[in-house]
C-alpha cells in the first residue's frame, strides 16, 4: 500500500464505523413474542397456480379478536413477485380458490349473502368486478369442487345437511331425533352420523344450474374427485365393501363424466388406496398413496402408487421407507411430499426403479403445493417463520409472499436444535430441543416436555408459537418423535400397535435424560404436557415416574375400555385391540394410569377438553380429574364449551396458553423470596 493513502483510508473507515453504529442505535429494539401476537400472525395456505403459471392464488387467515373468530380471505401473487393483491373482503370470508381452465376467473367457497343461502361457489372476473354466486345448492353442503376442463361444469362433493335451513321469516324448527343405524356413528365436528349421511359426487351444469349425482352408488363415501386432463374421466376414492364403516379398504375408481354412470374400480388390494389423486399429463394413469393393513389403521405409512386405466398397479420408489402424501406431476415427473425425520420436503420418485430425488435441501417443512403452466408453488415454513408461498425452481425456493415478515422482524426468536439419543431398549430416537434466548451453559432451566398427538405424526422444523413463547418465559421445550409417529419408517411407526403407554414412555423419558445430560433441563423443574395422544401419553408418563413436578393432559384418556363406543375410533378398537369382551386383559393393562392411580400418580395434574369433542371426548379428562380429586391430590379441570378436538374460538385458544403457563409457573418456578429485613417488619 502506498504510504500516502493510509490517513485518508483510515478516516473513511472511521466514517463507515460511525455510520454503522448510528444505524445500529436507530434500529428498532426487538421484543419478546407475546400472546397478543396470536392475532397478528397471518396464516397463509391453499396455493393454486393459474393455468398459464403466471399467478398464484392463496388464502390468508387471521384472528379477528373483536369478533372472537378467525377470518380467511383470498390473495393473489404474481410468479415473478412483482405484484400482490387481496381479492376478497367482508365478514363472511372465502376459501378454496380455483382458477377457471382459461385462467380468466377465480372461484372460491363463501357463505356471503346471495340468491342461495349457505356456502356456495362464487366466481370473480380477474379483470375486475364484483363476485357472482355460481351455485345454488340448498339441501346439501358443498365439501369441495373443481372445474371441468371445458369449463361447462363443476364437479361438486356434497354432504347432506344435518338440519334443513329455516324458512324465511319463521323460527327454526326444533331438531329432530337422530336415528342411528351405522357401525361408525359419530365423528368430531360432523357429530352423529345418520345412515344416509354420505358424501357424494355431483355434476353441476353451469348453463342449467342443475346438480345431478355422478354415480349410481348409494351409501358409500365418495371423495377426492378429480378430472382427467382430457376431460374423459373423473377419478375418485371410495370404499365399496359390504359395510364401508367396518374397513379402511378404499380404492381408486374412475367414471365417465355423465350423471348416473357406472363407476369402475381400478385398484383391488385390501389396503387403503387413497388421495389426493394426481392424473398423469397424458390422462392414462393416476398417482395415489397406499396405506397399511387394517390392524395398523392408526400407524399406516402411505407409500407411492400408480394405477393405469386398465387397472395395472405399480409402486414407484418401492423401497423408500418414508410416509408420502399429495402426489403431483411436475411436467411428466411424479413427485410427493415426504415426512422425513423432523422435516417435510417434496421429492421426485422414479416411476420405474427405487430412486428418490429430494427437491428442497434446506431444513423446514413444505406443507402444501400446486403446479401448472410449468411453475410450481409451495407453502414452506421453518423454525423462525410461519408458512409463506415460495416458487420451487432450480433446486431451491424463491420467496413470493411476506405476510409475516414485518412481525417476525420485531421478535426475538430462538433456534431449535436437533437432539438424538438411545431409548431404554437401545432404539435410536430423535427430537427437537428449544432453549431460552437467555440460556447460559452451566445454568439449567425449567423444561416442558410437550408431546405431539397422533400418534402418527412428527414434530418438525416448522414455526411453532409455543416453542418461541416458552423461550421468552425462561423455559426450554423438548419435543420427542417417539415410536408410533411418522418420519422414521413403517416399522418405527407400528412398534406400539396394541401396546400403548410402553415404548413411547421409554422414548420420552430417554429424551428428558438427554436434555438433562446436555445441561439444558433442570432435573428438579420438569413438566410434561400434550394434547390428544399427547394427552394420553401425559397420563401414561406421570403414571410411570414421579420426576415431573407438574403435568397438563389435554383431550386425553387413561382407561381405553371406557371409550369403546364413545369416541370416533371404533374401527381401531375392534381391529387393533379387539373388543373388550374378547381381550379384557389388554384393556386392563393399558388402563394402568386410571386403575392404579392411587399408587402411581402423585404429580399435580391439570386436565382440559372441549364439550363438543367426539375425537377424544371430555370424559377422559373428567375421569382422571375425579380420581385425583377423590384421592385429595392437587388437580384441576378446565372445560371449554362448544369446542371440538381442535379449538376454533380464539379467546379459548389464548386462555389455554395462559392456563398452561400459570400451571407450569406454579410448580416449576419458586416464589420470590422475601428479604429478611422486610420479613421482620
Amino acid at each position: 500500500m502506498p504510504r500516502g493513502t493510509l490517513k485518508p483510508l483510515l478516516c473513511l473507515t472511521l466514517s463507515f464505523v460511525s455510520i454503522a453504529l448510528t444505524r445500529a442505535a436507530d434500529a428498532p429494539k426487538k421484543r419478546d413474542i407475546s400472546l397478543d401476537d396470536l392475532a397478528k400472525i397471518q396464516r397463509v395456505g391453499a396455493p393454486v397456480v393459474s393455468p398459464e403459471g403466471d399467478w398464484i392464488a392463496y388464502t390468508v387467515s387471521q384472528i379477528d379478536a373483536k369478533e372472537d373468530k378467525g377470518q380467511t380471505h383470498l390473495w393473489m401473487v404474481k410468479w415473478d413477485g412483482s405484484a400482490r393483491l387481496q381479492l376478497t373482503y367482508g365478514k363472511e370470508g372465502a376459501s378454496a380458490p380455483r382458477f377457471s381452465p382459461d385462467g380468466r376467473y377465480i372461484s372460491f367457497l363463501s357463505s356471503r349473502p346471495g340468491p342461495a343461502k349457505g356456502t356456495q361457489v362464487w366466481v370473480l372476473d380477474r379483470r375486475g368486478g364484483e363476485g357472482e354466486q355460481l351455485t345454488a345448492i340448498t339441501d346439501e353442503e358443498i365439501e369441495s369442487y373443481s372445474w371441468a376442463p371445458d369449463a361447462k361444469k363443476l364437479l361438486l362433493t356434497l354432504h347432506p345437511k344435518s338440519e334443513p335451513d329455516a324458512e324465511e321469516g319463521k323460527p327454526p324448527a326444533p331438531p329432530k331425533p337422530i336415528v342411528i343405524d351405522r357401525y361408525h356413528f359419530k365423528h368430531d365436528v360432523v357429530g352423529y352420523l345418520r345412515d344416509d349421511a354420505w358424501s357424494s359426487i355431483y355434476l353441476y351444469d353451469l348453463a342449467t344450474k342443475k346438480a345431478e349425482k355422478l354415480t349410481k352408488d348409494k351409501n358409500v363415501e365418495e371423495e377426492d374427485a378429480v378430472w382427467s386432463p382430457d376431460g374423459a374421466w373423473i377419478a375418485f376414492v371410495s370404499n365399496h365393501d359390504p359395510d364401508p364403516d367396518r374397513s379402511n379398504n378404499t380404492d381408486v375408481f374412475v367414471v365417465a363424466p355423465k350423471p348416473g354412470s357406472d363407476a369402475r374400480k381400478l385398484t383391488t388390494t385390501t389396503d387403503p388406496d387413497t388421495g389426493r389423486l394426481a392424473w398423469s399429463p397424458d390422462s392414462k394413469s393416476i398417482a395415489y398413496t397406499q396405506g397399511a393393513e387394517l390392524k395398523l389403521l392408526e400407524y399406516s405409512q402411505a407409500r407411492p402408487a400408480v394405477v393405469t386405466l386398465d387397472g395395472k398397479v405399480s409402486y414407484p420408489a418401492a423401497k423408500f421407507d418414508r410416509s408420502v402424501r399429495e402426489p403431483l406431476y411436475l411436467g411428466d415427473r411424479l413427485s410427493y411430499l415426504v415426512a422425513d425425520d423432523r422435516n417435510q420436503y417434496p421429492a421426485e420418485v422414479e416411476l420405474v426403479g427405487a430412486g428418490v430425488k429430494r427437491l428442497v435441501s434446506q431444513q423446514g417443512a413444505v406443507v402444501g403445493w400446486d403446479s401448472a403452466g410449468g411453475h410450481t408453488a409451495v407453502l414452506y415454513t421453518n423454525d423462525s417463520a410461519p408458512a409463506e408461498v415460495y416458487a420451487l425452481e432450480n433446486g431451491g425456493l424463491r420467496k413470493l409472499t411476506s405476510h409475516n415478515d414485518g412481525l417476525m422482524a420485531e421478535l426475538n426468536l430462538v433456534s431449535v436444535d436437533d437432539v438424538e439419543f438411545k431409548s431404554k431398549d437401545g432404539t435410536d430416537v430423535h427430537g427437537l430441543l428449544t432453549k431460552p434466548a437467555s440460556f447460559k451453559t452451566g445454568s439449567p432451566v425449567p423444561m416442558v416436555l410437550f408431546i405431539h398427538g397422533g400418534p402418527n405424526g412428527q414434530d418438525e422444523h416448522s414455526f411453532d408459537f409455543l416453542r418461541q413463547w416458552l423461550a421468552t418465559k425462561g423455559y426450554a421445550e423438548l419435543n420427542v418423535n417417539y415410536r408410533g409417529g411418522s418420519g422414521r419408517g413403517q416399522d418405527y411407526s407400528k412398534a406400539i400397535a396394541a401396546d400403548w403407554g410402553d415404548k413411547e414412555v421409554q422414548d420420552l423419558l430417554a429424551g428428558v435424560d438427554k436434555a438433562v445430560a446436555l445441561g439444558v433441563a433442570d432435573p428438579n423443574r420438569l413438566a410434561v404436557t400434550g394434547w390428544s395422544y399427547g394427552g394420553i401419553l401425559t397420563d401414561y408418563t406421570v403414571a410411570s415416574t414421579d420426576r415431573f413436578k407438574a403435568a397438563i393432559s389435554g383431550a386425553g384418556v387413561a382407561a381405553p375400555m371406557s371409550f369403546y363406543g364413545v369416541d370416533q375410533y371404533i374401527l381401531q378398537y375392534d381391529q387393533e385391540l379387539g373388543p373388550p369382551w374378547k381381550n379384557l386383559p389388554l384393556y386392563l393393562k393399558m388402563s394402568y394410569p386410571f386403575l392404579e392411580v392411587d399408587k402411581r400418580i402423585h404429580t399435580p395434574m391439570l386436565f382440559m377438553g372441549g364439550t363438543a369433542d367426539m375425537n377424544v371426548p371430555l370424559l377422559g379428562g373428567e375421569q382422571m380429574y375425579q380420581a385425583l380429586r377423590s384421592l385429595g391430590r392437587p388437580t384441576e379441570l378446565v372445560v371449554y364449551p362448544g369446542q371440538f378436538h381442535g379449538f376454533t374460538r380464539p379467546s379459548y385458544i389464548r386462555d389455554r396458553y395462559e392456563r398452561w403457563l400459570a400451571w407450569w409457573d406454579k410448580y416449576l418456578k419458586p416464589p420470590a423470596q422475601t428479604p429478611a429485613a422486610e420479613t421482620k417488619k
